[in-house]
């Protein structure tokens, strides 16, 4: 029975599976990469595998993954395969979570670096 807490219906069973899935599928940082880098744009396999340092197979079995789970999409471009993410919110997504760890990244290397600077 789905519970209604703060105007929120909670999700069926299928749809916290399906998201389990992606979130899964995201938990690689070889694939979290591919879909960084297509977040930006689209790209073929080969500038990918260059992008996120991995051998072309890999990187198109990780591809095939994303495709399968329907978080990529790919279309022919002559003798190329070019992906892509069509959807907006997959892309928001991951810029929104990147950014932040980026931030916090960040953040703690600036407080080590001062609380190191200040202990000596």
């Amino acid at each position: 029975m789905a519970e209604n807490v703060g105007g929120f219906e909670d999700p069926s069973a299928e749809v916290l599976a399906a998201a389990a899935s992606a979130f899964g599928l995201l938990a690689s940082a070889v694939r979290l990469h591919l879909m960084w880098a297509l977040s930006q744009g689209e790209s073929d396999v080969t500038h990918l595998a260059d992008r996120v340092g991995g051998a072309l197979p890999a990187v198109s079995q990780h591809l095939a993954k994303l495709k399968l789970a329907g978080l990529v999409r790919s279309r022919r471009a002559g003798r190329r395969q070019v992906y892509y993410i069509d959807d907006p919110d997959v892309v928001t997504l991951v810029r929104v979570m990147i950014g932040q760890l980026t931030a916090r990244s960040r953040h703690s290397s600036a407080q080590v670096r001062v609380l190191h600077g200040t202990g000596g």
